[in-house]
């Protein structure tokens, strides 16, 4: 067997490895799949994966017979991360919504409990207007509160004890907090895969039976919608900017390092086909 016929085969099983790597880098991405991405900072299987695919991309040496196969399943792969990440806005949005009202709820009921409290006149109608806004339970709870003929007893302290907590409970949301801190991290994984997958892809030409434009790639990144950076901007004390505005930032690299403290390598070894084989996909 020629030389050149060894390498032609070296290539081809290279390439079904990075397309294995590809698929199991989407299945840990998949917000219905069993294994996910939890903990960017964490999880140096899922970097491993990245960064394989990242130099086959950069380091292929002729980028014109760049493979079919591993083009599309890159594209799908960065395509799809856009996707999940316009979903996860869309989801802390709403969750962000959720907390808001939450918020204003915990307020209303304090006021609600101190009306009864208080046993002013109107304690009846206030309960009243709530009683939409609330469960049976919180307000028949306040009617114990109002109808209780001493602060002193034991189901009057209980009673109020109970709507404080929930009152605390709405204002803190922390099972919201925590919603929302797994879908960042989500983000983050997503983000990592633009930064590392899509800006390597550009440097491959489209194939050329493909209707997809050369800088097809750039167009999918330049339809996310501004909202994007306007949640990052109105909901976060870490400012992190839309993710596509990242990628198209010639600073990009040292501003997503800073932020999402990621420690980028520079330098890799060629071609890597993915540590952590133990671990199945």
């Amino acid at each position: 067997m020629s030389r050149s016929g060894i390498v032609n085969v070296r290539m081809v099983i290279t390439e079904e490895k990075i397309l294995s790597n590809i698929d199991k880098i989407q299945k840990l991405i998949n917000p219905n799949s069993k294994k996910q991405i939890i903990q960017l900072e964490e999880d140096a299987y899922f970097k491993d994966l990245i960064e394989s695919v990242k130099t086959y991309l950069i380091e292929y040496p002729k980028k014109k017979n760049f493979p079919k196969s591993v083009y599309k399943a890159a594209y799908g792969l960065v395509e799809y991360a856009t996707n999940q990440f316009e979903e996860n806005t869309k989801n802390i949005e709403e969750l962000i919504r959720q907390r808001e009202k939450n918020i204003a709820l915990a307020g209303e009921l304090r006021e609600v409990l101190e009306t009864v409290k208080n046993k002013d006149e109107d304690w009846k109608q206030s309960v009243k207007n709530i009683s939409n806004s609330f469960p049976e339970d919180i307000i028949d709870t306040l009617g114990l509160i109002g109808r209780s003929k001493s602060d002193k007893s034991q189901n009057y302290q209980d009673a109020v004890k109970l709507i404080n907590a929930r009152i605390v409970n709405l204002e803190s949301n922390l099972h919201i907090e925590i919603d929302m801190e797994r879908i960042e991290d989500r983000s983050k994984a997503l983000s990592y895969i633009g930064i590392e997958v899509a800006d390597a892809l550009k440097l491959i030409p489209a194939p050329q039976e493909d209707t997809e434009p050369v800088d097809a790639v750039q167009e999918v990144l330049e339809e996310i919608p501004a909202e994007d950076k306007k949640y990052f901007e109105q909901t976060r004390v870490e400012v992190k900017p839309s993710l596509w505005q990242r990628i198209k930032n010639s600073e990009m690299v040292r501003a997503i390092t800073y932020a999402f403290k990621i420690k980028v390598v520079l330098q890799v070894p060629a071609l890597p086909e993915g540590r952590g084989e133990e671990r199945q996909s």
